[in-house]
């Protein structure tokens, strides 16, 4: 007795779980590796490199219809997309990367659940300084600000004491977290990254 008007099984249509894609197991931290008018690479943390994950990742982005091609690498924690290239193309692939679980962050390997949670906490919240100030500054820019105001105020109300924080130490964390946050990195090209 056939209820379902399908022959055999092979005949059956293909259908996506709707409630995988918006019911993610885990968050998986991912880092943009490169991101070019049609193309996004990103790295997956060791952790989350299991063949059946990226498969399911890059088959739900496969069915998504301004997705021309995915390629994935295990090995390397790698997730080529190529897409139409348009804004709404890319805005489309990074909601469903979003409904899948995925987080943009730089990632290391290595890290526990509770400093993705952090890194990810402070990256939205950085985002969201920029989007206030339209872009003028970010927490990479008020963070050593604040020391630096700190240290300021240190010295004008306390002078060259050596007693609880003095000046010069919040003036040295201001003057290293401002040379560390703002650190130019050239990113890594295409080539870096495949002998990496």
């Amino acid at each position: 007795m056939n209820t379902n008007n399908y022959s055999n099984l092979t005949q059956m249509p293909k259908i996506i779980d709707e409630t995988a894609i918006h019911s993610p197991s885990k968050l998986i931290s991912t880092k943009i590796i490169s991101h070019t008018p049609g193309r996004l690479r990103l790295r997956i943390p060791k952790r989350d490199r299991q063949t059946g994950k990226m498969q399911r990742i890059a088959s739900l982005l496969e069915a998504q219809p301004n997705v021309n091609q995915v390629k994935t690498s295990v090995e390397r924690g790698s997730i080529l997309i190529n897409h139409d290239g348009g804004d709404d193309s890319l805005k489309n692939v990074l909601n469903t990367l979003k409904d899948l679980g995925i987080i943009f962050a730089d990632i290391t390997e290595g890290d526990t659940e509770a400093s993705a949670s952090i890194s990810n906490a402070v990256v939205d919240l950085n985002k969201r300084v920029q989007e206030v100030t339209n872009g003028a500054v970010d927490l990479r820019f008020l963070f050593p600000l604040g020391l630096s105001i700190l240290a300021v105020r240190q010295l004008l109300i306390k002078g060259l004491q050596f007693e609880t924080i003095p000046w010069y130490v919040l003036g040295w964390y201001a003057f290293d977290s401002f040379i560390k946050l703002n650190n130019p990195r050239q990113p890594q090209t295409d080539s870096e990254y495949k002998k990496s």
